[in-house]
């Protein structure tokens, strides 16, 4: 079977899911080889890589890699395709992992898809174009298929690979020291899953109308083990912080479920989350545009559906 890079997401040394996911996703068209860039790499990290598939590992673990912003990891890529002509690459659709797509494109003279929800054999993709208005198939046509596929695309399935690691050594150009980092910030984390990953994503807008008010949406979230979002509406109103906010001009997430609770369903919005697997709408309006793309609605006031969905929820625990 054909050679795929993987390059893998990580921080502190953990593997993110969406690395289990692309290696799931890479089984079912070839042969999976994991790219790890920078430092961390570990016995246990290597032992879950080998888990969900990855046949060969390469590890790159310069600090450099790390020290300079999205390049070294772009070449590090061109390095990997020009010495073992892999039949694709597979990468995060996350904002650095879309920059690392487009400049490996421009190095290996290939084509590049960005946000694929699938990818199918001959390595065509599934994607949502023109803020969510259209869905297409396409396919890259000129060097090696380089593909940025959104988290939660796939679900992640364990198949036992070989795991056999291989050491690379890579000396940056001039042009990949272009860009130092010269701080990092820890992000403070809560107990909810990180938006963009999240398998349950549980969203509030207008409807909710307040600040105060978006504790349901919060209870709710949490009896899921779910992250929360929230509409472009209800962020600027100020009730829930900008990065929570679920659209074109904010997050784009594709969860197995997302509910979307007082949301009309602008396009903007719809742009952002109607990839979701199942979408769940509760709203009093039933002419609402969201009740277009919902899998399963409920007309009603989310101050009456939403607490009794919870409470049921917990019951069942």
């Amino acid at each position: 079977m054909s050679e795929i890079l993987v390059l893998v997401e990580h921080a502190d040394g953990d593997v993110k899911k969406v690395t289990l996911e692309l290696l799931t996703l890479a089984r079912s068209l070839g042969e999976p080889s994991a790219v790890w860039a920078g430092p961390g790499y570990t016995d246990a990290a290597k032992a879950k890589l080998a888990e969900y598939g990855a046949g060969k590992i390469y590890v790159a673990e310069s600090e450099e890699i790390a020290g300079y912003v999205v390049a070294p990891k772009a070449e590090l890529l061109a390095k990997l395709v020009s010495d073992a002509s892999p039949a694709a690459v597979l990468v995060a659709a996350t904002a650095e992992g879309k920059e690392i797509a487009g400049r490996l494109a421009i190095k290996t003279d290939s084509g590049v898809i960005t946000d694929a929800v699938g990818l199918g054999e001959g390595f065509v993709a599934d994607q949502s174009i023109f803020g969510g208005g259209v869905n297409v198939r396409s396919r890259v046509t000129k060097g090696t298929p380089i593909v940025a596929v959104r988290p939660n695309s796939t679900a992640p399935v364990a198949e036992p690979g070989a795991g056999a690691e291989e050491k690379v050594e890579i000396a940056l150009s001039d042009a990949a020291r272009g860009a130092k980092v010269v701080e990092r910030v820890k992000q403070e984390r809560g107990a909810r899953p990180e938006l963009t990953e999240a398998a349950i994503v549980v969203s509030g807008g207008r409807g909710v109308g307040s600040g105060e008010n978006f504790s349901i949406i919060e209870k709710l979230a949490d009896s899921l083990g779910a992250a929360v979002g929230a509409s472009r509406a209800a962020t600027d109103a100020g009730w829930y912080p900008h990065q929570f906010q679920v659209g074109q001009t904010g997050k784009t997430v594709s969860p197995q479920l997302y509910v979307a609770a007082g949301i009309s369903g602008a396009i903007q919005h719809r742009a952002g989350m109607q990839t979701s697997k199942t979408i769940v709408v509760i709203n009093k309006d039933s002419e609402a545009p969201i009740f277009e793309i919902a899998d399963f609605g409920v007309v009603g006031d989310l101050f009456q559906v939403v607490p009794q969905l919870t409470e049921e929820i917990e019951k069942r625990k």
